[in-house]
């Protein structure tokens, strides 16, 4: 059984986290309340209050929100349309999502496996904006767009750790949080019209310029933000040319870089076969309308199970994912093209086991060592394993027993070659090309809802993938540690919205990623991560990365 099979269990869980009541706090005499009464201060300078502070006067109409249980205002919005497979089409008017009346209801999911069908809507092309109280509307306060995770088949804006009331706050910015189109629906049109999903975000982020203003936004301080394929589409976005203007930084986290973005070649294959089975040409419109949210999900599926026989450029894991048009996204952003100059500051973060829970969830009983050559040699062809077997890099680690368990190898192999290598390759091709990089590794994490389901994602230490959504604040009950590194994270996260330099006060020095060391940083922990096997003598060189090995 090949354990690459199994990343692609990876996807945000459906249920909530729960949120601790908050204590009642008494705040001292302010005398700046009585200048705000006066009509100038109150209009200019003070922060919005009352009834007031839960409507925006925006260009496109007055915008309705909420008090956010942990403080923020919060207001949903339905920011595009788009009919079934075609381009979605900027709102122009202010509007709730899902036809909701009351701004306290949040937007239904874009269409997904799994899920109950009341939970989503194909009407999702909608974000929830979490404003702190104490801006104005000159402020001019930085932004962090969120693009939520899920292999690009399930997430949504709304998913478990994702409020952004907490993280707001800490930052002084606006945090919002965005839905895209999904799986096939996204990715998938009948036509051959790619990458539809990438072109809902772009939307997104020309929205968020049209709108953030009236909230005390900057439109010159946009930042996205996102986590596995979350960040899988900012690096599409960091290759598309016309999105250039609409954000100035990057936080790309637990981004699987091994797999590149799909060729055209590729997706014309994937696509064909997506038509046929579908039972409807791609130009009969009624037919493809006509055909049941339910219908397309299980065709999504059947795709899903045939990708990597069809073609195995797409990779067994994520074989729905942003496409290499020419057009739209016009560099691979890896060492099969030209890499472009670039200027935007990035973060690039992992955590120290990311397939962790893939590998264990596989295989829930040890593994005898001389089962790894072949499950090496399943996963990544007689030639690359023979590589990595005469490299020292993966030798068997005895246990406290002496026994060896396979597992602990094949773990560190997929975090490396799926996450880390690749992401400190990415890093080193970044700056090499004018940018600036920051790269840190995640060693303290808190579990993510459904990672509970691996016992070995509980193990003191052990932090797998998704564990760094800490960062927003929303863990309940957290211990010191995962305390301390999520204040840390948000006053890093804080001074990179502001000047695209993660250093602040109060915090360890992380210094910038060159082309020779990228510097990896340990977050919650001191010092620097390990090269291991991420040097680039032997990811990228002695072992090829998928993306160099199937490309033609």
């Amino acid at each position: 059984m090949l354990f690459s099979t199994y990343i692609a269990l990876f996807s945000l869980s459906s249920s909530v986290l729960a949120i601790p009541a908050q204590p009642l706090i008494v705040r001292p005499f302010d005398p700046s309340k009585i200048l705000c009464q006066l009509p100038i201060f109150k209009k200019y300078l003070c922060p919005l209050a009352g009834t007031a502070a839960l409507t925006r006067s925006t260009p496109i109409g007055t915008a309705k929100g909420t008090t956010d249980v942990d403080g923020a205002y919060r207001f949903p919005v339905k920011y595009a349309s788009a009919p079934r497979w075609g381009p979605s089409t900027i709102a122009a008017t202010w509007n709730l999502p899902n036809g909701f009346t009351n701004a306290s209801s949040l937007p239904l999911a874009c269409p997904q496996p799994d899920v109950d069908d009341s939970a989503f809507s194909e009407d999702c092309l909608s974000m929830v904006l979490y404003v702190p109280q104490s801006l104005t509307v000159t402020s001019n306060a930085p932004v962090l767009v969120w693009i939520h995770g899920g292999s690009f088949i399930v997430g949504s804006a709304t998913g478990p750790g994702l409020d952004g009331s907490k993280l707001a706050i800490a930052t002084d910015s606006i945090v919002i949080t965005v839905q895209y189109r999904l799986g096939a629906l996204g990715f998938m049109a009948p036509s051959g019209a790619a990458n539809l999903a990438v072109k809902d975000v772009i939307n997104a982020l020309q929205f968020v310029k049209k709108i953030i203003p009236a909230f005390g936004g900057s439109t010159t301080k946009v930042t996205l933000a996102g986590q596995s394929s979350g960040a899988t589409m900012i690096r599409a976005l960091l290759a598309t040319p016309s999105a250039s203007s609409l954000f100035k930084s990057a936080i790309i986290q637990s981004d699987p870089m091994n797999f590149g973005f799909l060729s055209s070649k590729t997706q014309t294959t994937l696509q064909n076969y997506f038509n046929e089975q579908t039972g409807c040409a791609s130009s009969d419109s009624n037919c493809l309308n006509a055909l049941s949210l339910d219908t397309i999900l299980d065709t999504q599926d059947d795709l899903l199970g045939n990708a990597f026989n069809l073609d195995p450029a797409t990779g067994r894991n994520v074989p729905i994912r942003p496409v290499l048009d020419g057009s739209l996204i016009t560099a691979p952003l890896d060492s099969t093209g030209p890499f472009p100059t670039v200027t935007k500051p990035v973060l690039v973060t992992s955590v120290t086991q990311e397939a962790a829970f893939a590998i264990y969830s596989a295989f829930p009983n040890p593994l005898p060592e001389e089962t790894f050559p072949y499950v090496c040699d399943d996963t990544f062809g007689e030639a690359r394993t023979d590589v990595i077997i005469a490299s020292p890099l993966y030798a068997a680690v005895p246990g406290v027993n002496g026994s060896v368990d396979a597992r602990v190898q094949l773990q560190t192999i997929g975090t490396d070659y799926l996450w880390k290598c690749s992401g400190w390759t990415f890093a080193r091709s970044w700056v090499q090309h004018g940018g600036t990089a920051y790269v840190g590794q995640f060693v303290v994490g808190a579990s993510y809802p459904g990672n509970e389901i691996v016992p070995y994602c509980l193990t003191p230490g052990v932090v797998c993938h998704q564990d760094d959504i800490q960062i927003f604040g929303t863990v309940s009950n957290p211990n010191s540690a995962q305390s301390a590194l999520t204040t840390e994270i948000q006053k890093r996260y804080k001074a990179f919205l502001t000047n695209g330099n993660p250093n602040t006060a109060g915090v360890a020095t992380w210094s910038k990623a060159t082309n020779s060391d990228v510097n990896a940083l340990v977050l919650g922990g001191a010092g620097k991560v390990a090269l291991g096997a991420c040097s680039p003598s032997f990811w990228g060189e002695a072992v090829q990365y998928d993306y160099q090995f199937y490309h033609e």
